[in-house]
């Protein structure tokens, strides 16, 4: 018989979700080293008599009465965190309960958020009457955007209707997403002796490109993230002073709205500047939910927010319709003495039950 039943209050399942996040905690699960993180989360489907799914190291399960008839909404969030910095007075390893806080590495971002959507699942787990089938992936690699978390195992998904992508928002409702595109250029000149009319300086070629960029105002607006922004970040030339260079390296970051696609940044860039371009990726994509969409107004009326992020998440790697929202302040991500109020915890799981419950039941 499993532990796992809708009986259970939404502040025990609270309770849960903080005792699995103090041993996540004390867990180190560094992206690309998450193994140990994925054999709690294991353990704890285990106890729950919940059969899991693993690649790598990302867990997912599914609910007990999953139909491939029925529509899916997929509850997504990481156990991978970045290194402590330097500054961290407390042990990041060590879940210490202080004033309301939990403090530990990972434990706003976005462990609380991972711990409160499992329990979420569980509460949904046994329940043979949803209008909707609900998968829960603990996924890898969300930190470094790593090509062995989410992405790996979205084939091995049926196809989602919606997504819930826990991140630290107060519980608020992140309707949209910025995508991100990194693009490195050259351009190209001629060389020659910099004290003679010689050469063509690709410095200065770069430096009108850069001018355009630098300028040049999407005529697209998104309503929830605004403009899209570009920005040069990285620019290298010249190996002496005597000579004039043949070439100019440099960066842009665009952050993207839903209004384009990266394909479109990339033409309409192509045919404004001179020089050569080549995209890193065009994974990391926008995203957005229609605020029409159920599970938004679900939030509406229980008076929360709805914003769009300027931040990416596992949301790029979706093809659906994604909302992104959890316990915890993103203020506080990769911070020395990350914490998060256990009282959020216990108000974010409650929430996310009562939103599903509004469009899955």
């Amino acid at each position: 018989m499993s532990e796992t039943n809708m009986t259970l209050s939404p502040n025990a399942l609270a309770q849960e979700a903080i005792a699995l996040l103090k041993q996540l905690i004390s867990t180190q699960s560094f992206s690309r080293e998450e193994e140990g993180t994925a054999a709690l989360i294991e353990a704890f489907f285990q106890r729950k008599g919940i059969p899991f799914h693993r690649k790598k190291n990302n867990i997912w399960a599914y609910n007990r009465y999953f139909d491939a008839s029925k529509p899916t909404v997929l509850l997504n969030s990481h156990h991978d965190t970045v290194k402590p910095n330097p500054s961290w007075t407390l042990n990041p390893y060590e879940p210490l309960e202080k004033d309301g806080k939990l403090f530990g590495l990972g434990s706003n971002d976005a462990g609380g958020s991972l711990c409160s959507l499992i329990v979420t699942f569980c509460h949904f787990y046994d329940n043979p009457h949803l209008a909707y089938n609900v998968v829960m992936a603990a996924t890898a690699e969300e930190e470094i955007s790593g090509r062995e978390g989410l992405e790996l195992i979205v084939p091995d998904l049926p196809p989602i209707e919606f997504a819930i992508v826990g991140e630290p928002t107060e519980m608020h409702l992140a309707v949209a997403e910025k995508g991100l595109l990194v693009l490195d250029c050259i351009a190209h000149g001629k060389s020659g002796h910099a004290a003679r009319e010689e050469g063509e300086n690709a410095i200065y070629k770069a430096i009108d490109d850069i001018q355009w960029i630098r300028s040049y105002q999407y005529p697209k607006v998104s309503p929830t993230l605004g403009p899209i922004k570009m920005s040069v970040t990285i620019v290298n030339a010249g190996t002496q002073h005597n000579v004039v260079p043949d070439s100019c390296k440099f960066t842009i970051d665009v952050r993207v709205t839903d209004q384009y696609t990266l394909e479109e940044i990339i033409d309409i860039i192509n045919k404004n500047i001179k020089s050569e371009i080549a995209a890193r990726s065009v994974r990391l994509r926008p995203s957005s939910i229609p605020m029409e969409h159920p599970i938004v107004q679900a939030g509406v009326r229980l008076g929360r927010n709805t914003y769009g992020s300027p931040t990416t998440s596992d949301q790029a790697l979706i093809d659906c319709p994604s909302l992104k929202m959890g316990p915890g302040h993103s203020g506080r991500s990769h911070t020395a003495d990350e914490f998060i109020y256990l009282h959020e915890i216990e108000e974010g799981v409650a929430q996310y039950i009562k939103m599903l419950e509004d469009v899955i039941l």
